[in-house]
């Protein structure tokens, strides 16, 4: 039992010595001091170990020999000192090198520091930036489309615009009447055709608005950015324009500016109002949801509504007895 404790502690100690070696070999100047391949001190400035360095790099450049022992050994001893050169010239890395020769024990915080800042990648800022907003702008109008390509397959099995885009084709000669069949085609290819051609007239006439409309070039981050400049300057002539349009002359709301603040009242954004129906709108203005007081009696108004829609509602109903009876219902976990 002795015996085996002894064997034990021995391997442990080669292990950690041979650890502990290994990880030096690999840091900065291996087993050497990289002040001495440079033939400076500590104390030495920038300038000073830059001069040195020019000097040995100058009689240690493997151009320098002919001899294929010497130009080897030459190259060999200008990559040391080109290494101990760049570990020095740079304050951060300096820093910690001093570190490492005032805390020799610390070699596995030496070795962190050490591959942290020689693998991580020295990339300029601004080409980050502009990979990042190019990569968001390139998200951004793929998710456009994609959203637009929905909205289109939609209204394409409605059967009220389905049946409107086929009128409106026989009218334009683009499809011929229902009961005639295309010679030398399949029904499969003519229903693709079909297809095709009612598409064509929905993306034509459709005029898909919000969230869901066909997307442009001015918005993605790229081109807004860009044009940021522009739209800071027509916000303020805007603002300017509103406070002294209305606030000093008291000049009566446009329709458009009617429903700016109709849509502020109901904190929706830009796109999320344009995609409400036309005639939704004319009934915001005929009940004259720009005045705050008829916009707060409409807006409790439509919420009684809906209260007694819900009352009404039979799984509703269903629900609320579910609740008086066993009340909300939780998730527990079984810890036996």
């Amino acid at each position: 039992m002795l015996y085996q404790s002894y064997v034990l502690l021995i391997t442990l100690t080669s292990l950690f010595q041979l650890g502990q070696g290994q990880l030096l070999e690999g840091l900065y100047c291996g087993k050497e001091n990289c002040y001495d391949v440079l033939g400076v001190t500590r104390e030495s400035s920038k300038s000073e170990i830059a001069r040195s360095y020019r000097q040995l790099a100058k009689k240690y450049h493997p151009d320098l020999h002919r001899d294929a022992k010497a130009k080897e050994e030459a190259e060999e001893k200008f990559k040391i000192v080109a290494n101990a050169y760049e570990i020095l010239k740079d304050e951060e890395s300096r820093t910690d090198y001093d570190y490492m020769l005032d805390n020799p024990n610390e070699y596995y915080a030496h070795y962190y520091r050490y591959y942290r800042r020689r693998v991580a990648p020295k990339v300029d800022v601004r080409i980050v930036i502009f990979v990042t907003i190019s990569v968001i702008s390139i998200i951004q109008y793929y998710s456009a489309w994609q959203r637009y390509e929905t909205a289109i397959k939609y209204f394409m099995t409605v059967p009220k615009y389905r049946n409107r885009a086929l009128e409106i084709a026989q009218q334009q000669r683009i499809i011929q009447d229902g009961g005639h069949k295309k010679r030398g085609k399949s029904k499969t290819e003519q229903k693709e055709e079909q297809e095709s051609i009612i598409r064509m007239v929905i993306e034509e006439k459709m005029d898909i608005k919000g969230a869901y409309a066909k997307p442009t070039l001015f918005d993605i981050l790229w081109v807004q950015l860009i044009l940021s400049p522009y739209t800071l300057i027509k916000y303020i002539y805007w603002y300017l324009s509103w406070i002294w349009n209305h606030t000093v002359l008291r000049k009566p709301y446009s329709d458009d500016e009617k429903l700016y603040i109709i849509r502020k009242y109901m904190k929706m954004g830009q796109h999320q109002f344009d995609s409400i129906e036309d005639h939704e709108k004319s009934d915001f203005l005929k009940n004259q949801l720009w005045i705050k007081q008829k916009y707060v009696a409409w807006q409790k108004e439509k919420e009684e509504t809906m209260k007694k829609q819900l009352a009404e509602n039979s799984r509703y109903k269903q629900y609320r007895r579910y609740i008086k009876n066993h009340g909300v219902g939780r998730m527990t976990f079984d810890d036996s």
